[in-house]
């Protein structure tokens, strides 16, 4: 089947006399993101006049009409499901969820289906944006299969490309709820260690002279009976970043499958009340929606299985 077309007219504006086009357009289009119209541009899907306009650095004047020539998205190659979600909050630029422990985020080798990704598909068909030429939500950061909590998905362009620069930016409020091994001492503090692909097996993580820089900030909610329940608040957002810097100070998270050597002396515990992931919550994302500028957060209860293991472990 032939990809349909349709025509965007872009007036330049005043102001933008002397920019870039690809800048002009973008301001004159906030739907679709520079990255994008460079894409369009290079394509010949730009034009002034019936004439191709191929050089995105070539300057535009105010006041000149630009036709657009903009492909209908192509399907996502993953299949839409009926997946039930818990959402927080959702409009038409984006969409916050409450993600469940046990669900994949992305489509993967291991996990063809039956993710977020998946149901997010079936659950906003008609109301995605072609992000990137391409039908999907756009997925800016990720939450590990058996954490649960807040994560977002952008529905637009303009709304992906916003939230990307903000999370490249640590202005992104991330606050996670996590119950460790023991009592962290000091009760609160920042762990600053570079993470990496462990070179001593790439399924996990390691702390890594030369890996990207990570940063968590912890502090001590409530210590429990040789376990505590802990805050971390993330600068930076690295693969299993809580999980590998708790581990590091002698605190790793109870029922961490890699990190945390089976449950220790919590094992029985563990077993008993069927609890068989890290017990980590993403509780609270804050952000500035890139469209209103207005500020948010949206705040999530600890899941049931993390608020019995919490009761159990209550002094």
């Amino acid at each position: 089947m032939n990809r349909g077309v349709s025509i965007i007219e872009a007036t330049i504006a005043g102001e933008a006399d002397g920019w870039r086009l690809d800048r002009a357009l973008a301001d004159a289009v906030p739907t679709l993101s520079r990255e994008r119209l460079k894409v369009l541009i290079a394509s010949g899907a730009v034009s002034l006049g019936g004439l191709a306009w191929r050089d995105s650095a070539k300057k535009a004047a105010g006041g000149q009409v630009f036709a657009i020539a903009l492909p209908d998205p192509t399907p996502a190659h993953n299949e839409a499901q009926d997946i039930p979600l818990v959402i927080a909050y959702e409009d038409e630029h984006l969409i916050v969820i409450d993600k469940p422990a046990g669900l994949v985020v992305h489509p993967a080798a291991g996990n063809p289906d039956g993710t977020l990704v998946n149901a997010l598909l079936h659950h906003c068909r008609g109301s995605l944006s072609g992000i990137g030429g391409v039908a999907r939500p756009g997925i800016v950061h990720r939450i590990d299969k058996d954490t649960s909590g807040l994560m977002i998905a952008a529905k637009t362009d303009r709304t992906h490309e916003g939230l990307a620069r903000q999370f490249h930016d640590h202005s992104i409020d991330r606050r996670y709820k996590a119950i460790t091994t023991g009592v962290p001492t000091p009760a609160s503090g920042t762990v600053d260690a570079p993470l990496a692909r462990s070179p001593q097996n790439r399924k996990k993580i390691a702390i890594v002279e030369g890996g990207k820089r990570a940063v968590t900030h912890y502090r001590t909610i409530e210590p429990l009976q040789g376990a505590a329940l802990v805050e971390c608040r993330l600068e930076t957002g690295r693969t299993h970043q809580v999980r590998v810097h708790m581990a590091s100070i002698g605190h790793a998270l109870l029922g961490d499958p890699v990190y945390g050597r089976g449950g220790g002396a919590k094992r029985a515990l563990l077993e008993r009340l069927g609890f068989r992931r890290q017990a980590l919550h993403a509780a609270r994302l804050g952000f500035i929606h890139p469209i209103t500028q207005v500020a948010m957060a949206f705040e999530s209860e600890m899941p049931a299985d993390m608020q019995e293991l919490f009761s159990q472990l209550h002094v």
